[in-house]
Protein backbone atom coordinates (compact mmCIF):
# COMPACT_ATOMS: atom_id res chain seq x y z
CA UNK A 1 0.00 0.00 0.00
CA UNK A 2 1.15 3.59 -0.67
CA UNK A 3 0.48 6.11 1.47
CA UNK A 4 1.26 9.93 1.17
CA UNK A 5 2.45 12.20 4.60
CA UNK A 6 2.46 15.77 4.52
CA UNK A 7 4.05 17.84 7.38
CA UNK A 8 2.99 21.52 7.55
CA UNK A 9 5.83 23.15 9.95
CA UNK A 10 6.42 26.29 10.50
CA UNK A 11 9.64 26.94 8.83
CA UNK A 12 9.01 23.88 6.48
CA UNK A 13 6.16 21.81 4.84
CA UNK A 14 7.99 18.52 4.17
CA UNK A 15 6.16 15.36 2.41
CA UNK A 16 6.57 11.89 1.87
CA UNK A 17 5.16 9.61 -0.58
CA UNK A 18 5.78 6.23 1.38
CA UNK A 19 5.10 2.10 0.32
CA UNK A 20 5.49 -0.83 2.48
CA UNK A 21 7.66 -1.15 5.17
CA UNK A 22 8.34 2.40 5.40
CA UNK A 23 10.09 2.83 1.94
CA UNK A 24 10.31 6.22 1.25
CA UNK A 25 9.66 6.41 -2.24
CA UNK A 26 10.12 9.88 -2.69
CA UNK A 27 9.97 12.77 -0.17
CA UNK A 28 10.48 16.92 -0.93
CA UNK A 29 10.26 20.12 1.27
CA UNK A 30 8.98 23.68 0.99
CA UNK A 31 10.08 26.50 2.87
CA UNK A 32 8.03 28.50 4.87
CA UNK A 33 8.77 32.19 6.44
CA UNK A 34 7.37 33.60 9.53
CA UNK A 35 5.96 37.02 9.96
CA UNK A 36 6.40 39.34 12.92
CA UNK A 37 4.65 43.13 12.15
CA UNK A 38 4.89 43.33 15.82
CA UNK A 39 6.53 42.70 18.84
CA UNK A 40 5.28 39.35 19.80
CA UNK A 41 3.87 38.96 16.84
CA UNK A 42 3.89 35.53 14.94
CA UNK A 43 2.15 35.01 11.40
CA UNK A 44 1.64 33.25 8.53
CA UNK A 45 -0.32 33.52 5.28
CA UNK A 46 -2.02 30.25 4.59
CA UNK A 47 -1.90 31.08 0.68
CA UNK A 48 1.48 30.06 1.42
CA UNK A 49 1.16 26.47 2.91
CA UNK A 50 -0.85 25.61 -0.11
CA UNK A 51 1.59 27.11 -2.74
CA UNK A 52 3.62 24.95 -1.06
CA UNK A 53 1.48 21.82 -0.75
CA UNK A 54 1.25 22.36 -4.74
CA UNK A 55 4.48 22.95 -5.09
CA UNK A 56 5.52 19.80 -3.20
CA UNK A 57 2.56 17.21 -4.54
CA UNK A 58 3.39 18.58 -8.31
CA UNK A 59 7.52 17.82 -7.83
CA UNK A 60 6.10 14.03 -6.39
CA UNK A 61 3.89 13.48 -9.52
CA UNK A 62 7.03 14.32 -11.76
CA UNK A 63 9.40 12.31 -9.70
CA UNK A 64 7.62 8.93 -8.98
CA UNK A 65 4.11 9.18 -11.06
CA UNK A 66 3.23 5.79 -11.12
CA UNK A 67 3.65 5.20 -7.09
CA UNK A 68 1.90 8.79 -6.90
CA UNK A 69 -0.57 6.95 -8.85
CA UNK A 70 -1.62 4.22 -6.68
CA UNK A 71 -1.42 6.53 -3.73
CA UNK A 72 -4.85 5.04 -1.66
CA UNK A 73 -4.84 7.16 1.51
CA UNK A 74 -3.34 10.70 2.73
CA UNK A 75 -3.04 12.12 5.91
CA UNK A 76 -1.96 16.03 7.27
CA UNK A 77 0.73 16.44 10.27
CA UNK A 78 1.26 20.05 11.71
CA UNK A 79 2.05 22.67 13.51
CA UNK A 80 -0.63 23.12 16.95
CA UNK A 81 -2.25 26.15 18.02
CA UNK A 82 -2.18 28.51 15.19
CA UNK A 83 -6.28 30.13 14.93
CA UNK A 84 -6.95 30.55 10.78
CA UNK A 85 -10.03 32.41 10.85
CA UNK A 86 -12.64 31.82 7.44
CA UNK A 87 -15.34 33.80 7.12
CA UNK A 88 -18.62 32.72 5.03
CA UNK A 89 -17.58 32.58 1.46
CA UNK A 90 -13.99 30.56 2.70
CA UNK A 91 -12.47 33.72 2.50
CA UNK A 92 -9.24 34.07 4.84
CA UNK A 93 -10.21 37.04 7.48
CA UNK A 94 -6.64 37.59 8.93
CA UNK A 95 -2.99 35.98 8.39
CA UNK A 96 -2.93 33.03 10.64
CA UNK A 97 -1.50 33.51 14.38
CA UNK A 98 1.41 31.01 15.47
CA UNK A 99 1.71 28.35 18.27
CA UNK A 100 4.74 31.00 19.22
CA UNK A 101 2.39 34.35 19.08
CA UNK A 102 2.61 35.53 23.00
CA UNK A 103 0.13 38.98 22.14
CA UNK A 104 -3.05 37.27 24.33
CA UNK A 105 -1.40 36.65 27.59
CA UNK A 106 -3.82 39.45 29.37
CA UNK A 107 -6.43 37.54 27.47
CA UNK A 108 -5.19 34.25 29.50
CA UNK A 109 -5.97 35.62 32.86
CA UNK A 110 -9.44 36.88 32.15
CA UNK A 111 -10.04 33.50 30.09
CA UNK A 112 -9.65 31.71 33.06
CA UNK A 113 -11.22 34.58 35.20
CA UNK A 114 -14.19 33.59 33.41
CA UNK A 115 -14.78 29.86 33.25
CA UNK A 116 -13.24 28.62 36.28
CA UNK A 117 -13.71 25.09 35.17
CA UNK A 118 -10.69 25.83 31.90
CA UNK A 119 -8.24 23.60 33.55
CA UNK A 120 -10.39 21.07 35.04
CA UNK A 121 -12.11 20.62 31.47
CA UNK A 122 -9.11 21.02 28.92
CA UNK A 123 -6.43 19.61 31.29
CA UNK A 124 -4.22 22.88 30.51
CA UNK A 125 -3.49 26.34 32.20
CA UNK A 126 -4.36 29.01 28.96
CA UNK A 127 -1.82 30.25 27.69
CA UNK A 128 -0.74 32.93 24.92
CA UNK A 129 0.04 29.54 22.15
CA UNK A 130 -3.18 28.01 22.75
CA UNK A 131 -5.74 28.80 20.13
CA UNK A 132 -8.77 30.16 22.31
CA UNK A 133 -7.31 33.36 23.86
CA UNK A 134 -6.03 34.24 20.56
CA UNK A 135 -9.60 34.37 19.31
CA UNK A 136 -10.21 36.46 22.48
CA UNK A 137 -7.58 38.90 21.68
CA UNK A 138 -9.23 38.99 18.03
CA UNK A 139 -12.31 39.60 19.50
CA UNK A 140 -11.43 42.54 21.96
CA UNK A 141 -8.55 43.91 19.66
CA UNK A 142 -10.51 43.12 16.19
CA UNK A 143 -13.88 43.18 16.69
CA UNK A 144 -14.74 43.73 12.87
CA UNK A 145 -12.59 39.96 12.29
CA UNK A 146 -14.32 38.56 14.99
CA UNK A 147 -17.89 39.49 13.68
CA UNK A 148 -17.25 37.38 10.51
CA UNK A 149 -15.82 34.27 11.67
CA UNK A 150 -17.78 31.49 10.34
CA UNK A 151 -14.91 28.81 10.95
CA UNK A 152 -11.83 28.44 12.90
CA UNK A 153 -9.66 26.01 11.59
CA UNK A 154 -5.75 25.03 12.78
CA UNK A 155 -3.07 24.96 9.87
CA UNK A 156 -3.72 21.42 9.12
CA UNK A 157 -7.24 21.14 8.97
CA UNK A 158 -7.45 24.64 6.80
CA UNK A 159 -4.68 22.43 4.51
CA UNK A 160 -7.09 19.32 5.01
CA UNK A 161 -10.29 21.40 3.64
CA UNK A 162 -8.54 22.79 0.86
CA UNK A 163 -7.63 19.34 -0.23
CA UNK A 164 -10.88 17.85 0.49
CA UNK A 165 -13.11 20.86 0.65
CA UNK A 166 -14.60 19.32 4.40
CA UNK A 167 -13.88 21.00 7.36
CA UNK A 168 -12.39 18.65 9.78
CA UNK A 169 -10.45 18.40 13.17
CA UNK A 170 -8.74 15.32 14.78
CA UNK A 171 -8.17 14.81 18.57
CA UNK A 172 -4.57 15.50 19.36
CA UNK A 173 -4.77 18.91 17.61
CA UNK A 174 -8.30 19.95 18.82
CA UNK A 175 -6.54 19.33 21.90
CA UNK A 176 -4.37 22.45 21.64
CA UNK A 177 -7.57 24.66 21.47
CA UNK A 178 -8.57 24.65 25.10
CA UNK A 179 -11.85 24.21 23.56
CA UNK A 180 -11.69 20.57 23.54
CA UNK A 181 -13.01 18.23 26.37
CA UNK A 182 -9.90 16.26 26.61
CA UNK A 183 -11.02 13.36 28.44
CA UNK A 184 -14.41 13.24 26.37
CA UNK A 185 -13.13 13.51 23.39
CA UNK A 186 -15.25 16.49 22.34
CA UNK A 187 -16.03 20.36 21.87
CA UNK A 188 -17.02 21.31 25.08
CA UNK A 189 -19.92 24.57 24.49
CA UNK A 190 -18.94 26.08 27.72
CA UNK A 191 -14.96 26.39 26.67
CA UNK A 192 -16.85 27.74 23.24
CA UNK A 193 -19.22 29.99 25.06
CA UNK A 194 -16.01 31.54 27.12
CA UNK A 195 -14.96 32.79 23.86
CA UNK A 196 -17.58 33.75 22.20
CA UNK A 197 -18.21 30.56 20.18
CA UNK A 198 -20.41 27.98 18.98
CA UNK A 199 -20.08 24.07 17.67
CA UNK A 200 -21.08 25.38 14.55
CA UNK A 201 -17.90 27.66 13.89
CA UNK A 202 -15.98 24.56 14.86
CA UNK A 203 -14.87 21.68 12.49
CA UNK A 204 -16.28 18.22 13.28
CA UNK A 205 -14.20 15.83 14.97
CA UNK A 206 -12.72 12.53 14.00
CA UNK A 207 -9.71 10.13 15.45
CA UNK A 208 -6.50 10.69 13.34
CA UNK A 209 -6.46 7.17 11.81
CA UNK A 210 -10.16 7.29 11.02
CA UNK A 211 -11.22 8.30 7.61
CA UNK A 212 -11.98 12.03 7.35
CA UNK A 213 -12.93 12.68 4.27
CA UNK A 214 -12.01 12.52 0.43
CA UNK A 215 -9.34 13.73 -1.81
CA UNK A 216 -11.57 16.08 -4.26
CA UNK A 217 -12.16 15.23 -7.24
CA UNK A 218 -9.78 18.52 -8.86
CA UNK A 219 -7.58 17.64 -6.84
CA UNK A 220 -7.34 14.00 -7.49
CA UNK A 221 -7.50 15.08 -11.60
CA UNK A 222 -4.04 17.45 -11.26
CA UNK A 223 -1.92 14.77 -9.22
CA UNK A 224 -2.91 12.16 -11.32
CA UNK A 225 -4.47 9.66 -8.73
CA UNK A 226 -6.27 7.05 -10.08
CA UNK A 227 -8.84 6.71 -7.37
CA UNK A 228 -9.08 9.99 -5.07
CA UNK A 229 -7.51 8.68 -1.75
CA UNK A 230 -9.07 8.93 1.30
CA UNK A 231 -7.83 11.11 3.71
CA UNK A 232 -6.89 10.51 7.52
CA UNK A 233 -7.66 12.71 10.62
CA UNK A 234 -3.75 13.32 10.38
CA UNK A 235 -2.19 14.61 13.88
CA UNK A 236 -0.49 17.21 15.50
CA UNK A 237 2.53 17.72 14.94
CA UNK A 238 3.88 16.08 17.71
CA UNK A 239 1.76 13.60 17.80
CA UNK A 240 3.02 12.45 14.57
CA UNK A 241 6.55 12.32 15.72
CA UNK A 242 5.22 9.88 18.09
CA UNK A 243 3.31 7.87 16.03
CA UNK A 244 6.88 7.73 13.30
CA UNK A 245 9.04 6.61 16.52
CA UNK A 246 6.27 4.05 17.66
CA UNK A 247 5.33 6.13 20.76
CA UNK A 248 2.07 4.89 20.96
CA UNK A 249 1.64 2.66 23.87
CA UNK A 250 1.46 3.73 27.54
CA UNK A 251 4.82 4.61 28.90
CA UNK A 252 6.43 5.66 25.36
CA UNK A 253 8.63 8.19 24.95
CA UNK A 254 10.70 11.09 23.11
CA UNK A 255 12.44 14.12 23.12
CA UNK A 256 11.74 16.57 19.88
CA UNK A 257 14.53 19.22 19.22
CA UNK A 258 12.86 20.80 16.46
CA UNK A 259 12.04 24.61 16.02
CA UNK A 260 10.34 23.63 19.41
CA UNK A 261 11.83 21.43 21.89
CA UNK A 262 9.18 18.86 23.35
CA UNK A 263 9.21 15.74 26.21
CA UNK A 264 6.38 13.32 25.46
CA UNK A 265 5.24 10.72 27.00
CA UNK A 266 2.14 8.58 25.84
CA UNK A 267 -0.34 7.75 28.61
CA UNK A 268 -3.20 5.25 28.93
CA UNK A 269 -5.82 8.16 30.28
CA UNK A 270 -5.99 11.42 30.68
CA UNK A 271 -3.15 12.84 33.11
CA UNK A 272 -3.25 16.67 34.10
CA UNK A 273 -0.87 18.76 35.54
CA UNK A 274 -1.76 22.53 34.82
CA UNK A 275 -0.42 23.85 37.61
CA UNK A 276 3.37 23.16 35.86
CA UNK A 277 2.10 23.38 32.60
CA UNK A 278 2.38 20.23 31.80
CA UNK A 279 0.23 19.76 27.95
CA UNK A 280 -2.50 17.25 28.86
CA UNK A 281 -3.45 16.54 25.28
CA UNK A 282 -5.25 13.41 23.08
CA UNK A 283 -3.32 10.96 20.96
CA UNK A 284 -3.98 10.74 17.75
CA UNK A 285 -5.33 7.02 18.39
CA UNK A 286 -8.29 6.38 19.79
CA UNK A 287 -8.60 5.70 23.52
CA UNK A 288 -4.80 7.21 23.91
CA UNK A 289 -3.70 10.05 25.25
CA UNK A 290 -0.52 11.88 26.44
CA UNK A 291 1.64 14.41 28.43
CA UNK A 292 4.09 16.60 27.12
CA UNK A 293 6.89 19.45 28.59
CA UNK A 294 7.15 21.93 25.58
CA UNK A 295 9.64 24.85 25.19
CA UNK A 296 9.30 27.23 22.71
CA UNK A 297 12.94 27.75 21.71
CA UNK A 298 14.90 24.54 21.10
CA UNK A 299 17.18 24.09 17.80
CA UNK A 300 16.11 27.95 17.11
CA UNK A 301 18.02 29.19 19.83
CA UNK A 302 21.04 27.34 18.21
CA UNK A 303 19.42 28.83 14.84
CA UNK A 304 19.46 32.02 16.40
CA UNK A 305 23.15 31.96 17.67
CA UNK A 306 24.44 30.68 14.34
CA UNK A 307 22.78 33.65 12.59
CA UNK A 308 24.42 36.46 15.57
CA UNK A 309 27.75 34.72 15.20
CA UNK A 310 27.37 34.63 10.89
CA UNK A 311 28.48 30.92 11.37
CA UNK A 312 27.26 27.49 10.39
CA UNK A 313 25.64 25.50 13.07
CA UNK A 314 26.93 22.86 12.45
CA UNK A 315 31.00 24.37 13.02
CA UNK A 316 29.14 26.09 16.12
CA UNK A 317 28.65 22.51 17.85
CA UNK A 318 31.95 21.25 16.41
CA UNK A 319 33.56 24.15 18.06
CA UNK A 320 31.67 23.50 21.30
CA UNK A 321 32.43 19.90 21.61
CA UNK A 322 36.17 20.38 21.25
CA UNK A 323 36.41 22.98 24.20
CA UNK A 324 33.89 21.30 26.28
CA UNK A 325 35.88 17.81 26.17
CA UNK A 326 38.38 19.82 27.87
CA UNK A 327 36.96 22.58 29.73
CA UNK A 328 34.38 23.22 32.74
CA UNK A 329 32.70 26.19 33.97
CA UNK A 330 30.31 27.13 30.88
CA UNK A 331 28.34 30.47 31.16
CA UNK A 332 25.23 29.69 31.24
CA UNK A 333 22.24 31.04 29.10
CA UNK A 334 18.77 31.15 29.08
CA UNK A 335 16.98 29.68 25.95
CA UNK A 336 13.48 31.88 26.13
CA UNK A 337 13.59 34.22 23.25
CA UNK A 338 9.91 34.28 22.40
CA UNK A 339 8.82 33.21 26.04
CA UNK A 340 8.17 29.60 27.56
CA UNK A 341 5.74 27.37 28.17
CA UNK A 342 6.29 24.45 30.78
CA UNK A 343 7.04 25.31 33.80
CA UNK A 344 6.72 28.83 33.72
CA UNK A 345 3.64 29.58 31.28
CA UNK A 346 5.32 32.99 30.75
CA UNK A 347 5.07 34.87 27.60
CA UNK A 348 7.37 37.63 29.01
CA UNK A 349 10.17 35.74 29.92
CA UNK A 350 13.19 37.00 27.98
CA UNK A 351 16.79 34.71 27.30
CA UNK A 352 20.12 35.99 27.47
CA UNK A 353 23.73 34.37 28.68
CA UNK A 354 24.93 34.88 31.96
CA UNK A 355 28.37 33.87 34.39
CA UNK A 356 29.93 35.46 31.19
CA UNK A 357 33.55 36.56 31.70
CA UNK A 358 36.27 38.84 29.74
CA UNK A 359 38.04 35.47 28.05
CA UNK A 360 34.78 33.50 27.43
CA UNK A 361 35.13 31.93 23.95
CA UNK A 362 32.67 31.70 20.88
CA UNK A 363 32.82 27.87 22.15
CA UNK A 364 31.81 28.14 25.60
CA UNK A 365 29.07 30.56 24.70
CA UNK A 366 27.58 27.84 21.96
CA UNK A 367 27.96 25.09 24.40
CA UNK A 368 26.12 27.37 26.80
CA UNK A 369 23.19 27.45 24.17
CA UNK A 370 22.62 23.44 23.69
CA UNK A 371 23.30 23.22 27.44
CA UNK A 372 20.48 25.92 28.25
CA UNK A 373 18.22 23.90 26.12
CA UNK A 374 18.81 20.18 27.85
CA UNK A 375 18.09 22.35 31.33
CA UNK A 376 15.03 23.93 30.27
CA UNK A 377 13.96 19.92 29.25
CA UNK A 378 15.15 18.93 32.37
CA UNK A 379 12.64 21.57 34.09
CA UNK A 380 9.88 19.85 31.64
CA UNK A 381 11.35 16.46 33.02
CA UNK A 382 10.42 17.64 36.93
CA UNK A 383 6.60 18.55 35.36
CA UNK A 384 6.31 15.63 34.31
CA UNK A 385 7.23 13.25 37.29
CA UNK A 386 4.70 15.60 39.16
CA UNK A 387 2.30 14.80 37.16
CA UNK A 388 2.82 10.95 37.71
CA UNK A 389 5.24 9.62 34.53
CA UNK A 390 8.59 9.14 35.13
CA UNK A 391 10.82 8.50 32.30
CA UNK A 392 13.07 4.99 31.33
CA UNK A 393 14.09 5.98 28.20
CA UNK A 394 13.59 7.76 24.86
CA UNK A 395 14.10 8.61 21.30
CA UNK A 396 15.22 11.80 19.64
CA UNK A 397 14.06 13.42 16.88
CA UNK A 398 14.24 16.94 15.12
CA UNK A 399 16.69 18.55 13.47
CA UNK A 400 19.27 19.21 16.63
CA UNK A 401 18.73 15.13 16.91
CA UNK A 402 21.27 14.88 13.82
CA UNK A 403 23.90 16.11 16.39
CA UNK A 404 25.73 13.79 18.66
CA UNK A 405 27.35 15.61 20.75
CA UNK A 406 23.95 17.39 21.49
CA UNK A 407 22.47 14.42 22.05
CA UNK A 408 24.86 12.90 24.44
CA UNK A 409 24.96 16.07 26.39
CA UNK A 410 20.57 16.05 26.86
CA UNK A 411 21.25 12.04 27.80
CA UNK A 412 23.80 13.46 30.77
CA UNK A 413 21.58 16.36 31.90
CA UNK A 414 18.72 14.51 31.72
CA UNK A 415 20.28 11.44 33.27
CA UNK A 416 18.10 9.01 30.56
CA UNK A 417 18.98 6.64 27.83
CA UNK A 418 18.69 8.35 24.55
CA UNK A 419 18.41 6.74 20.64
CA UNK A 420 18.75 8.52 17.58
CA UNK A 421 16.58 6.32 15.33
CA UNK A 422 16.29 5.58 11.47
CA UNK A 423 13.85 7.96 9.24
CA UNK A 424 13.91 11.16 12.26
CA UNK A 425 14.52 13.33 9.60
CA UNK A 426 11.49 12.71 7.97
CA UNK A 427 9.12 12.56 11.34
CA UNK A 428 5.81 14.15 11.36
CA UNK A 429 5.48 12.98 7.13
CA UNK A 430 5.80 9.62 8.22
CA UNK A 431 3.72 9.63 10.88
CA UNK A 432 1.12 10.99 8.98
CA UNK A 433 1.97 8.32 6.48
CA UNK A 434 1.10 5.91 8.73
CA UNK A 435 -1.89 7.17 10.09
CA UNK A 436 -3.18 6.96 6.80
CA UNK A 437 -1.94 3.78 5.96
CA UNK A 438 -4.53 2.94 9.31
CA UNK A 439 -7.69 4.75 7.89
CA UNK A 440 -7.01 2.05 4.80
CA UNK A 441 -7.57 -0.38 6.92
CA UNK A 442 -4.28 -1.49 8.51
CA UNK A 443 -3.79 -1.87 12.07
CA UNK A 444 -1.74 -0.02 14.67
CA UNK A 445 1.18 -2.25 14.66
CA UNK A 446 1.99 -0.19 11.74
CA UNK A 447 3.27 2.32 14.57
CA UNK A 448 6.02 0.44 14.98
CA UNK A 449 9.43 1.80 16.55
CA UNK A 450 11.96 2.15 13.77
CA UNK A 451 15.45 0.64 13.95
CA UNK A 452 17.88 2.81 17.03
CA UNK A 453 21.16 3.85 15.34
CA UNK A 454 23.22 5.26 17.72
CA UNK A 455 22.36 4.76 21.85
CA UNK A 456 23.82 7.66 24.32
CA UNK A 457 23.69 6.46 27.88
CA UNK A 458 24.16 8.48 30.66
CA UNK A 459 27.97 8.96 31.73
CA UNK A 460 27.65 8.89 35.35
CA UNK A 461 29.88 12.21 36.26
CA UNK A 462 28.53 14.18 33.86
CA UNK A 463 25.63 13.48 35.16
CA UNK A 464 26.28 14.46 38.48
CA UNK A 465 27.96 17.82 37.25
CA UNK A 466 24.88 18.65 35.49
CA UNK A 467 23.18 17.84 38.00
CA UNK A 468 24.56 20.39 40.18
CA UNK A 469 24.81 23.04 37.55
CA UNK A 470 21.10 23.07 36.89
CA UNK A 471 20.68 23.67 40.09
CA UNK A 472 22.45 27.19 39.69
CA UNK A 473 20.84 27.43 35.90
CA UNK A 474 17.27 27.73 37.67
CA UNK A 475 18.21 30.26 39.96
CA UNK A 476 19.47 32.18 37.93
CA UNK A 477 17.78 31.58 33.95
CA UNK A 478 14.46 29.96 35.26
CA UNK A 479 12.60 30.15 38.62
CA UNK A 480 14.75 33.90 40.03
CA UNK A 481 12.78 35.03 36.06
CA UNK A 482 16.47 36.93 35.62
CA UNK A 483 15.71 37.54 31.78
CA UNK A 484 12.00 38.97 31.85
Amino acid sequence: MITLGLDLGTSALKLALVGDDDRVIAATSRPLSVQRPAPGHSEQDPDAWWAAACSGLDELRERAPADMAETAAIAVAGQMHGATLLGAAGQTLRPCMLWNDGRSQAECAELEAAWPALRQVTGNCAMPGFTAPKLAWVRKHEPQVFAQVAKVLLPKAWLMWKLSGQFVEEMSDASGTLWLDVAQRRWSPAALAATGLSEAQMPRLVEGSAVAAELSAECSARWGFKRPPLLAGGAGDNAAGAVAVGAVRPGDAFVSLGTSGVLWATTAGFAPNPARAVHAFCHALPGTWHQMGVLLNAASALAWWAQVCGAPEAQLVEEAQAWSASNHGTPFFAPYLAGERTPHNNAALRGGFAQLAADTPRAAMTQAVLEGVAYALRDCQAALADAGTVLAEASVLGGGARSAHWVQVLADVLNLPLYQVAESEHGGALGAARLARMAAGDGVDVARAPRRLRSFEPRASEARRHAEQHARWQLMAGHANSFT
